[in-house]
């Protein structure tokens, strides 16, 4: 997960589906549709009821997989020379789809407040764009911040947390869980002011 940075970087004038079937790029495909049959299973544990338990677990153990595999498709396009303009267009929607998504649950089952969630949103929507917008108007692409880094650490680590039906182990974890979301939120919304001001500074 390349949090306010581009990884991937290749020449200009390619075709936008150019490569569309190299290696980095099938992982991508990959991780997007780990998201999907994520969402799917921890809506259909809801409506299980205490029957759900196995597809909470099921869908935090497929949450960790697609986050622990976040630099695995940036890793081998660089390795293997095989960058294509695809591939750094959807590896941070690969990306973002993954925390947004994993928010909009946690917090539909009650797990952290719809404040903190839409703060998140807005900051990670708000921030791909601009990334987007800077890449497409030739300024230079701001590496990641130590910030960045570790806010995407804390929101990956908080959410498996809260994902896990672990609810059980007292109002402690939940605590600690929504502790280490919070600290994420601070770091989400310093380390967007960073890309911020790093942005129009490179412009």
């Amino acid at each position: 997960m390349q949090d306010d940075s581009q990884t991937r970087t290749g020449g200009g004038g390619r075709s936008l589906l150019e490569g569309w079937n190299s290696p980095p790029n099938i992982v991508t495909y990959v991780r997007i549709v780990l998201v999907m049959v994520f969402i799917g299973l921890y809506a259909r544990s809801g409506a299980w009821g205490s029957g759900g338990l196995g597809l909470r677990w099921a869908a935090t153990v497929l949450f960790v997989v697609a986050a622990s595999t976040d630099k695995l498709d940036g890793y081998l396009a660089r390795k293997y020379d095989q960058v294509t303009e695809l591939g750094k267009l959807m590896d941070p929607i690969a990306d973002k789809l993954l925390i947004c998504s994993a928010l909009v649950i946690a917090s539909m089952f009650g797990e952290i407040w719809w404040l903190v969630t839409v703060l998140f949103l807005i900051r990670e929507l708000g921030i791909t764009v601009m990334r987007f917008f800077v890449i497409d108007n030739g300024g230079k692409v701001i590496a990641a911040s130590q910030a960045g880094k570790y806010k995407t650490l804390f929101e990956c680590v908080g959410l498996a947390l809260l994902l896990a039906p672990l609810e059980r182990l007292g109002t402690w974890y939940v605590s600690v869980a929504r502790g280490v979301i919070l600290l994420a939120l601070v770091l989400c919304l310093y380390s967007g002011f960073e890309y911020m001001r790093g942005a129009l500074g490179h412009r």
